[in-house]
């Protein structure tokens, strides 16, 4: 059996489920200090709101929404263990339920001159997960460091300056297309310029990733054996649907039809669904509240499909996700970890 080199995988993410207060209060039990926190209200229709390190708090972005970063107080602070709100409704109302999805970085930053456009970087290579800040030039075939040492499978841009889409780089629909996470769109023609490598990815002269003056933050992910997995499966519209092998069990799995228009970006983890079947989601394109559909078994080894439905089993269709780990299939002396 393969190795791997994370044995526990909440030292690296986490999702967080808290009842809110309307009042100041500190979320805690993490064990790290996020650089990036994703969060929504469950039990009431407010925006994902994703706060990172590399901006610095109260800076937020909206998945669901086009809006230029502001600073609403949403998190007062990133914490050792955990992260602080303020009384805002959006992340902190009296009696309401919320999830928060935590990474961890390199809870630090360094200038990365790798690319042709100088990036400011937060990584984090054990995880394969990194936050890059850069400015636009609105030229072609740029390139921009990202610190991971590996090619992220996975990139989330955001103009931080101005009204824009998220562009989704992913390593499934290779580099001649994008998806945007905002919308139920399906996926639509996009010349990146090239793959991601070891050391940089790459961006073209569009407003969406390089427009000139404006800035950007990215979010890379590249895969990690037993802890994190960026990849597709082709639906068959069945109930009795496609197994799909991570090599872990899942902590969080956000996925998207990527040949469907009309389908949304779901978000599903094992702490709001914590037996199968898993049916409990939120969707990043999408302020509206927590929904219930039949979709999946989260297994020691991956996930079993459980609809038919187009959003994750529409028969021909590419369903691309992103997933990370609640524990591994293998440890790193590689054995099953059950067996330790």
């Amino acid at each position: 059996m393969a190795y791997t080199t994370i044995d526990s995988p909440k030292k690296y993410f986490e999702a967080k489920t808290y009842t809110g207060t309307g009042a100041t209060q500190s979320i805690t039990g993490l064990s790290f200090k996020p650089d990036l926190v994703w969060g929504k209200h469950r039990s009431g229709a407010e925006w994902n709101v994703l706060s990172d390190a590399v901006r610095g708090v109260p800076k937020n972005l909206y998945s669901n929404a086009t809006d230029a970063e502001d600073t609403i107080s949403y998190l007062t602070s990133l914490d050792i263990n955990g992260f602080t709100l303020s009384s805002s409704s959006g992340l902190n109302g009296n009696g309401s339920t919320y999830v928060a999805w935590n990474w961890l970085g390199a809870n630090t930053t360094v200038s990365n001159t790798s690319g042709t456009i100088t990036s400011t970087v937060s990584a984090n290579t054990t995880s394969g997960f990194s936050i890059v800040s850069y400015t636009g030039n609105a030229t072609l075939s740029q390139t921009i460091g990202h610190g991971l040492g590996v090619a992220p499978r996975m990139i989330i841009f955001k103009t931080r300056s101005g009204v824009s889409d998220w562009g989704v780089y992913h390593e499934s629909m290779t580099n001649t297309k994008r998806i945007l996470l905002n919308s139920t769109g399906a996926s639509g023609n996009f010349t990146w310029g090239g793959s991601p490598t070891s050391s940089v990815f790459y961006v073209n002269n569009d407003g969406l990733v390089n427009g000139s003056g404006s800035t950007y933050i990215a979010y890379c992910f590249a895969e990690v054996k037993g802890f994190s997995k960026m990849g597709s499966w082709i639906g068959n519209g069945s109930t009795d649907g496609t197994f799909v092998y991570t090599g872990f069990k899942p902590s969080f799995i956000m996925i998207k039809n990527s040949n469907v228009a009309g389908t949304g970006w779901s978000m599903w983890d094992s702490k709001r669904n914590t037996y199968n079947l898993v049916n409990t989601y939120l969707q990043a394109n999408s302020s509206t509240s927590e929904g219930t559909q039949t979709f999946a078994d989260f297994l020691s080894n991956g996930i079993k499909i459980r609809d038919s439905n187009s959003f994750c089993n529409g028969s021909g269709n590419t369903i691309i996700y992103m997933a990370f780990a609640e524990n591994p299939f293998v440890s790193s002396k590689g054995l099953p970890c059950t067996a330790r």
